[in-house]
């Protein structure tokens, strides 16, 4: 029997990349990315003010597809907008709140600091991704040209990067190195920074000038480099402007430490998914005494793909 047809509708970011690939692999569909690009002035206008018409984005050019997975703001109007206009029975399932009627998607995945509800709403704990178990195991072996050859063991700096709500400023990201300066005084670990594709430039030479020799800082985004540090790492450190990979971090069954920032905005959202970690015992705040502990390991995208596959073949 053959595969399933699906298209991936976002804006490029990597955190919705990551969703809607981490889906589509779970749900086991062939698919091809597709850019969501808006028109005008529709860039800037919420989607339940905005008519479900082609005029609203750039084409889209695909034709044979059984499934639309999307996720961001902008990729809601277009979801909706394919499925209309496909002769077939096409399935869309949109990633995150769409904050319009919910019932213009089959599914909606949207994690449980969103606040929604719906008969058609699949709530997850945190983000759903593109990381497995297998990907993080089969890199295991690759920062080992990378680290210092010694004894000591692994923690991890995961940085995110700016956003509306946080601010990258020197001194807050010097607060946080400040932080594992400390740790390093009292625990003989080896620091491995790995930036991100959000990760301004300045911010990881900083760290590199910070941290000296003695620590291993990669310069430029690396996947498999951030596999590799996830599979080594006794714990994981992570910044709080990026919910998507903490929660790729908690499929390790690894501590996590947040490293938070003092928030530009009400980010009231965002602490409703850190306490969600918190109680579920995933997280930590850096600057909490340092423990080992173990909880479940968090694999909410293959749970998402069960329940999508039973009620689709139901």
């Amino acid at each position: 029997m053959s595969k399933l047809k699906g298209i991936l509708l976002t804006q490029g970011m990597h955190g919705m990349i990551s969703q809607v690939e981490g889906l589509a692999k779970a749900l086991d569909i062939d698919f091809i990315h597709c850019k969501v690009e808006t028109n005008n002035i529709w860039k800037i206008i919420p989607p339940k003010f905005t008519p479900i018409s082609q005029s609203i984005y750039k084409k889209i050019d695909q034709k044979n597809f059984d499934i639309i997975i999307s996720c961001g703001r902008k990729s809601v109007i277009p979801s909706i907008h394919l499925k209309k206009l496909s002769n077939k029975n096409v399935i869309n399932i949109h990633i995150q709140d769409p904050k319009v009627d919910l019932n213009h998607f089959d599914f909606i995945v949207a994690p449980e600091h969103d606040a929604i509800e719906g008969e058609n709403v699949i709530s997850t704990k945190g983000a759903i991704h593109y990381l497995t178990e297998q990907e993080i195991y089969e890199n295991k072996e690759y920062l080992n040209s990378f680290i210092k050859k010694d004894n000591r063991k692994i923690w991890t700096l995961i940085i995110g990067g700016p956003t509306k709500y946080y601010d990258y400023s020197t001194k807050n990201i010097k607060d946080i190195f400040s932080m594992f300066n400390n740790l390093l005084e009292k625990h003989d670990f080896q620091l491995v920074v790995i930036p991100s594709m959000r990760t301004p430039t300045s911010t990881i030479h900083y760290a590199k000038k910070f941290f000296g020799e003695n620590q291993t800082i990669i310069m430029n985004v690396d996947k498999k480099a951030y596999l590799s540090a996830l599979a080594i790492s006794e714990n994981i450190v992570v910044t709080c402007d990026s919910s998507s990979m903490i929660s790729e971090a908690a499929l390790t069954g690894k501590p996590i430490y947040i490293a938070n920032i003092p928030p530009k905005k009400n980010d009231k959202r965002f602490q409703r998914f850190r306490n969600l970690f918190k109680e579920l015992n995933i997280a930590r705040n850096l600057g909490e005494e340092v423990e080992i502990w173990n909880y479940e390991k968090l694999d909410e995208t293959n749970r998402v793909a069960s329940i999508i596959k039973q009620k689709i073949n139901s």
